[in-house]
């Protein structure tokens, strides 16, 4: 198993070390994830919050051993996130737009599928794996390869999952944004007390 050192975020206050050591790299071996593992992400997901409890959120995924299945979904990347096709699991991250005890719109359904993507990101750290979520990918083509019914569902993203991999097998470019420094706005400019504030 591959690794390199954790980029744990620069904080300021406390925070757990799960969320301090997720991040998203770029470098990701093709050793496969054990099978309890992958149905752990998808646990971790099931128990995140959501209105109404509703969970909207909804997973496509392929693993390398199944080619056809992984190919597919690998099809669907742009030119730029090529190299997420090196991780063991890819994953269409999608969302339910109605809720199902009523059949009304569920204004919140993308909301509370981010929820439910944190809490497979943060099982993914507890196990020693890393993620990368990409926007960079053809949706349009997805609804109709994958078989997503478009007036229900929204595809969101496509995500990466794996064990760490070779940074040594990244092109300069991705190299240096991979190693990167790890930055975020200060708490000061996203939450305000009292009111919004500019």
């Amino acid at each position: 198993m591959n690794s390199y050192p954790q980029k744990s975020a620069p904080s300021v206050h406390p925070i757990h070390d799960l969320i301090s050591k997720r991040w998203s790299p770029l470098a990701f071996s093709s050793e496969p994830i054990e099978p309890e593992k992958i149905k752990s992400l998808f646990e971790a997901m099931r128990w995140a919050p959501s209105s109404y409890n509703g969970q909207p959120w909804r997973v496509i995924y392929a693993t390398q051993d199944k080619p056809e299945q992984f190919e597919k979904i690998a099809s669907l990347l742009n030119e730029g996130n090529a190299w997420a096709k090196q991780a063991y699991l890819l994953m269409v991250i999608c969302s339910v737009k109605d809720f199902e005890y009523n059949g009304k719109p569920n204004k919140h359904h993308q909301y509370d599928t981010g929820a439910g993507i944190e809490n497979l990101f943060l099982q993914a750290v507890s196990m020693g794996l890393v993620g990368h979520e990409m926007e960079g990918y053809d949706e349009e083509k997805s609804y109709e390869l994958l078989n997503i019914p478009k007036d229900k569902v929204k595809s969101m993203a496509m995500m990466a999952v794996g064990y760490p991999g070779e940074e040594s097998a990244l092109s300069e470019d991705r190299k240096k944004r991979q190693e990167g420094k790890r930055e975020r706005k200060p708490i000061e400019e996203i939450a305000f007390e009292g009111e919004w504030k500019s």
